[in-house]
């Protein structure tokens, strides 16, 4: 197991947050590494020490919500003005003027945000999984809702009374077995796949949640762990 640097923590934007830094202090701009869903900085131990000792200064945060950062209760609060100003805060907290951010999944839909609501701290964006989108033509809880359903986990997880945290207290080890692990190939028989694009365009993806978790069972999984 790679060791991740000492947790440190920021006071930014009305919240404590958790980071880990590790490679020389430089006059070059470091690279800010954000995790999307459902991860943690962790995500990026094998990365740190690699930036590390090619001599970049790294930094990755728990973003807001998520282990050693605060988790604020109102659903207002996360939305792109708090979650790129906090990355602001943390660059002030550590006397950074720009630098590079590296968004995974949920992580990259924040850091595009980046230079278009604070160039002046942006130095590069590194977009992992996660293009830069024109704004949706609808409500994107809409969008979800008529491609996938309701059972859709995004849109699930708007509604209060289904209780969303429930799905992952009772089968936590499930849960994450299921999404840490390689995807499964595509049979060699399947039917080819036309061309896609745009969110949620395929309509072979089964994106329900928990239905997935529930009817996942890992001695039938062909994928390899990560």
């Amino acid at each position: 197991m790679i060791e991740m640097p000492p947790l440190q923590f920021a006071e930014t934007n009305g919240i404590r947050m958790g980071f880990y830094e590790a490679g020389p202090k430089t006059d070059a701009p470091p690279v800010v590494l954000c995790h999307g869903w459902p991860e943690l900085a962790f995500s990026w131990r094998h990365q740190i020490k690699a930036l590390a000792e090619a001599g970049i200064r790294v930094i990755a945060p728990d973003q807001r919500g998520y282990g050693a950062t605060d988790r604020p209760e109102p659903v207002e609060a996360y939305d792109m003005e708090h979650l790129t100003g906090d990355l602001v805060g943390l660059l002030d907290h550590l006397k950074i003027d720009k630098a590079i951010f590296v968004g995974h999944d949920w992580g990259g839909f924040v850091v595009w945000q980046m230079p278009l609501r604070h160039p002046s701290r942006v130095a590069g964006v590194v977009g992992v999984n996660t293009p830069h989108w024109d704004r949706a033509p609808m409500d994107p809880i809409a969008l979800f809702r008529q491609r996938f359903g309701d059972q859709m986990y995004i849109v699930q997880f708007q509604d209060p009374a289904r209780e969303p945290d429930r799905i992952f207290g009772s089968r936590v080890e499930q849960t994450f077995d299921a999404f840490m692990r390689k995807p499964a190939p595509r049979p060699a028989d399947a039917p080819p796949e036309q061309p896609i694009a745009g969110v949620g365009a395929s309509a072979r993806l089964n994106l329900a949640f928990p239905q997935m978790i529930a009817n996942y069972d890992a001695k039938h999984d062909p994928r390899t762990p990560i």
